[in-house]
């Protein structure tokens, strides 16, 4: 800057681990069924046999009626499918809400006063805010340093004297 003004900007970063994505798998013994006789037109066999099936996971309450088929077997079996992808479904958006309520709490607004770090080149002054610390030296500090590392020597022992006043 010609003029002398100093710019300043500020950035947000969240470092979440990768959560492994497991088979999703429904047991049998969490799900009633019950046959019916199916409704609607058919013809002749809709209402003499009881091809219809109602699949309920009985933890959650979630309920699927599959009368497509004119077989039984058929029809529980694509409840059964049905039933699976609408808990999956539910698990999937259980899992997103819950990352998204992590990435929020590490990374809070974004707003200026949030500030945890401040990197001033001019004075070659690295200052954590957290532990109200300072240390010099921007590119030793960026490279890996020792610098770095006696900063999260700092912040490791004020993480462990909180933890011990919340547990008093």
């Amino acid at each position: 800057e010609g003029a002398g003004r100093v710019h300043t900007s500020t950035i947000s970063v969240a470092i979440i681990p990768d959560a492994e994505t497991a088979d999703f798998e429904v047991k049998e013994t969490e799900l009633r069924f019950e046959v019916m006789r199916a409704s609607g037109a058919g013809g002749q066999s809709v209402n003499c046999t009881e091809s219809a099936v109602r699949c309920v996971h009985i933890p959650t309450g979630i309920e699927v009626k599959c009368m497509d088929e004119r077989s039984q077997h058929r029809n529980k079996a694509k409840a059964i499918k049905l039933v699976t992808a609408r808990l999956y479904d539910a698990h999937r958006r259980k899992e997103m809400e819950d990352a998204s309520a992590v990435r929020k709490s590490l990374t809070g607004s974004g707003d200026r006063s949030e500030r945890i770090r401040t990197f001033n080149y001019a004075q070659d002054r690295v200052t954590d805010h957290r532990v109200q610390t300072s240390v010099f030296g921007v590119n030793g500090f960026l490279d890996g340093s020792v610098l770095i590392d006696n900063m999260i020597e700092i912040l490791h022992r004020q993480d462990a004297n909180l933890r011990v006043q919340h547990m008093k």
